[in-house]
């Protein structure tokens, strides 16, 4: 009884806040040249943080305060209009002016260009809040970047502090951290797409296998470390990859893309899309295969989507999305340091293979209930396997021997959840105010098995475990069945016209299970085999908590922001810090993460000439988690999973763009000259030291002190050109802070630095009437490098980044 009139007197206080005064403005957005209604023309009250769309005629309904309001109405077709709206207008009429025909696309661009190819979310987006917080938006469409194999140091090159992991793969998996955050799939950061999970499990297993392609999406959306309220307790934030729509105009769009490049890169890309009555459709296809540059680091993959919508009626959409991915990637192995100034292009390892199968489901539901109040929910599924076969031999120097049997090592994920938000705009003297409120559960399935695979060198993922009984591989199968239970809401208070503050808080129930045996080999003399034994992996971890954070922002002006917040993180122990591979043992015991981020900077611009966005930040990491060494009873080296001790960093993060042309040009000249300069710094250290080996004051690990990226972009008419630089600081891979080539040991390439580089990239891209060449040079100056050290798959070792390689794509729109 007491619950049902706690609700009831929740529902009765939300409806008071949606009822108070409002004027509903009704306008039609109509072309200069023939008069007629535009459809799908944003029209955004700034004041408000509201967007609506006009319909098929050009028609469109917007809810305002009484007053006067700034309105935005954006077609890129057009020239943006802004107007000022009064509360009492009725019938208002938006006539927009189309782009001179003899405008090139570098001129469409360029108006676009007012974001200068990356932008901040609002303060109000849907169903979610970003007010006072660190936000970055990839605008994808405006990149002059190899897409082809979703190069992400190009993509991602505006985007301030990212540290990031290059691989061999073409771009199918994305290896993002940041802040001292270790990259390794981007493990630390909330992975969605469309604003759903796509990682395999969001507390258990946060690894990102599954990576959109660049050629499917219209943005990339990360926020830092506040973006811990709303989406889940990361102390990396958010990135969420959001897919391009259907075609609004048209009953059938159809673009195919075929490109190809260096070490036998063939990448084929086709979608379809349109707007048929009340249904959409947006689906695309890709096909990628490649040698690898070097031997034995050949893949190929297949990558499917389809997004369903049906518009029941103006407020309210029903949208289906399934995501289907396999890829199978042979692993050439790590390498020493040794090996890897000899030669980076070596490899020992021929029966390395890794394989994903990726399904994703997501069944989304949108219903305004007025202008001002508005809920979504999303229900989704993943079921997907990883799997992992190789000689694993943390001997890096052993030659492979098909006599040997190989390590295989199976994960399997089954999950599903739902997450319900509901957002509504209400008036507390007399200043608009925004409340969101949210809820998910989230619910997984998840195996994971080691074991033995075969003798022979095929991508065979099957168990022989019966024919080697007393191998010396770690075995081990166990059930992961975890709960996860979240509440969590924000409110935007405007204190004034201009300042705003949004506290929110986050509670968060979790349960993770585990159920299964672990394998313990019990050895005599000369290490030889006497048996091995099973011990129960079994256990129950429940723990309950509440996160709180808060924003500021202070707007003088639409070209200036003064932000700041704070919010507290949370990292749950994951499969991966109990898992033993190789020399890696795990203390009993470890304990979860806690800390906090803090950000404080500014964002704006000068007209369409000049963007800044520049904050210092802080991050206190308690209970790190890290790799330290020890000796056993038979004085051999080994590697333990602990909690080191307590982690700050902190530092400063800034992104400036000039738009050159728009200074030295008149406004439709033929030019595109742009330039931009991302510099980070970050001072890492350990305060605190609670591992028995003494850690304090030695830096964070994946925590470059100076991260670089600058650019130059020159074009004139359809043609544009881009010139990219980038410069890593050297980073540490292990909490000792030993130096590149000073482990010698078992753990030689597997412990050390990653030494600084500097990588420089240029691209192209020609467009004429329905057709775009897209071609480059990706390592300009044949850079020998490399981005990781790993300890297991897909080494261990060191895994040398790509030389000099080129690119070339030819897309072709119906």
């Amino acid at each position: 009884m007491m619950k049902l009139k706690v609700y009831s007197f929740l529902a009765f206080f939300l409806l008071i806040l949606s009822s108070y005064a409002q004027s509903l403005v009704k306008g039609k957005v109509v072309n200069s040249k023939n008069n007629e209604g535009l459809p799908n023309v944003e029209v955004y009250a700034k004041n408000l943080g509201k967007t609506v769309y006009t319909d098929a005629t050009g028609n469109f309904n917007i809810a305002i305060e009484e007053g006067e309001v700034l309105v935005f109405i954006i077609n890129y077709s057009f020239v943006i209009k802004e107007q000022t709206v009064n509360s009492l207008e009725e019938d208002l009429l938006v006539i927009l002016n189309p782009l001179a025909e003899q405008l090139s696309e570098v001129l469409i661009d360029q108006q676009k260009e007012k974001v200068f190819g990356i932008k901040n979310l609002k303060d109000i987006e849907g169903t979610a809040i970003y007010a006072g917080k660190k936000t970055e938006v990839v605008l994808v469409d405006q990149l002059v970047s190899n897409k082809a194999s979703g190069n992400p140091r190009q993509a991602y090159a505006q985007v301030t502090g990212l540290n990031i992991l290059e691989t061999e793969d073409a771009g199918l998996q994305l290896n993002i951290g940041g802040r001292g955050l270790d990259p390794n799939r981007s493990s630390n950061f909330n992975i969605r797409q469309n604003g759903y999970d796509i990682s395999a499990d969001v507390l258990g297993y946060p690894e990102s296998y599954y990576t959109p392609s660049l050629e499917a999406l219209d943005e990339i959306q990360v926020v830092k470390g506040a973006a811990s309220l709303q989406y889940g307790t990361q102390f990396g934030g958010l990135v969420n990859f959001k897919l391009k729509q259907p075609n609004p105009t048209k009953p059938l769009e159809f673009v195919s893309r075929v490109g190809g490049g260096s070490f036998g890169l063939v990448n084929i890309f086709n979608s379809f899309s349109g707007t048929v009555d009340k249904t959409s459709y947006y689906a695309f296809h890709q096909y990628k295969k490649g040698d690898g540059f070097r031997d034995n680091s050949d893949f190929k993959s297949h990558n499917i989507y389809a997004n369903v919508g049906y518009q029941f009626t103006d407020k309210t959409k029903l949208a289906f999305e399934s995501t289907y991915l396999n890829y199978l990637a042979q692993q050439a192995g790590g390498l020493t340091d040794n090996q890897f100034n000899e030669d980076p292009f070596f490899s020992n390892r021929s029966r390395n293979y890794f394989e994903v199968d990726w399904v994703l489901l997501n069944l989304k539901l949108e219903h305004e209930f007025s202008s001002k109040t508005n809920a979504s929910i999303n229900l989704f599924r993943l079921d997907a396997s990883r799997k992992s076969l190789g000689f694993l031999d943390n001997r890096i120097l052993t030659e492979d021997d098909e006599s040997l049997e190989r390590e295989l090592l199976v994960d399997e994920f089954s999950n599903w959840g739902a997450e319900a938000r509901f957002l509504t705009k209400y008036n507390l003297f007399n200043k608009n105010n925004v409340f969101l409120i949210g809820a998910k559960y989230y619910q997984s399935e998840n195996d994971s098995r080691q074991g033995i695979g075969n003798t022979g060198s095929e991508a065979d993922f099957t168990f022989r475990d019966a024919e080697f009984p007393l191998s010396t591989n770690q075995k081990f199968d166990i059930e992961y069945p975890n709960l996860n239970v979240a509440v969590f809401g924000e409110n935007i208070f405007n204190i004034t016209d201009n300042f705003s503050i949004t506290p929110g808080f986050r509670f968060e129930y979790i349960k993770t299970e585990s159920q299964g045996f672990v394998q313990e080999l019990v050895l005599g003399n000369n290490d030889s085999i006497l048996e091995a034994k099973e011990e129960d992996a079994s256990g129950v971890n429940e723990r309950s908590f509440i996160l709180l954070g808060l924003g500021l922002s202070y707007k003088p002006s639409n070209e200036f922001e003064l932000f700041g917040n704070f919010s507290q993180n949370y990292r749950s122990i994951t499969f991966t810090d109990l898992r033993e591979i190789g020399t890696v043992t795990v203390d009993p015991n470890l304990e979860d993460e806690t800390g906090y981020t803090a950000d404080i900077g500014v964002r704006g611009s000068i007209g369409n000439l000049f963007r800044y966005d520049a904050n210092i930040f802080t991050l206190l990491y308690d209970n790190r988690i890290g790799l330290e060494s020890g000796i056993d009873d038979n004085f051999n080296t080994f590697q333990l999973r602990s909690n080191v001790g307590k982690a700050q960093v902190y530092g400063v993060e800034s992104l400036f763009a000039a738009n050159v042309s728009n200074w030295l040009f008149a406004e439709k000249a033929n030019f595109h000259w742009q330039h931009f300069l991302n510099v980070s710094y970050t001072y890492s250290e350990f305060i605190e030291s609670s591992s028995n080996n003494d850690v304090e004051g030695n830096r964070v690990e994946f925590a470059p002190e100076w991260n670089i990226k600058t650019g130059i972009e020159l074009g004139y008419k359809n043609f544009k050109s881009s010139l990219q630089y980038t410069f890593i600081d050297s980073q540490f891979t292990d909490v000792e802070n030993n130096q590149a080539g000073e482990v010698i040991d078992s753990k030689e390439g597997i412990a050390g630095e990653i030494p600084a580089y500097q990588i420089m990239d240029l691209s192209f891209v020609y467009t004429w009437k329905k057709f775009k060449i897209e071609t480059g040079i990706n390592n300009l100056l044949n850079e020998s490098y490399f981005t990781r050290r790993a300890t297991g798959y897909p080494g261990p070792g060191i895994i040398p980044s790509s030389p000099r390689n080129y690119y070339g794509v030819l897309q072709i729109t119906f």
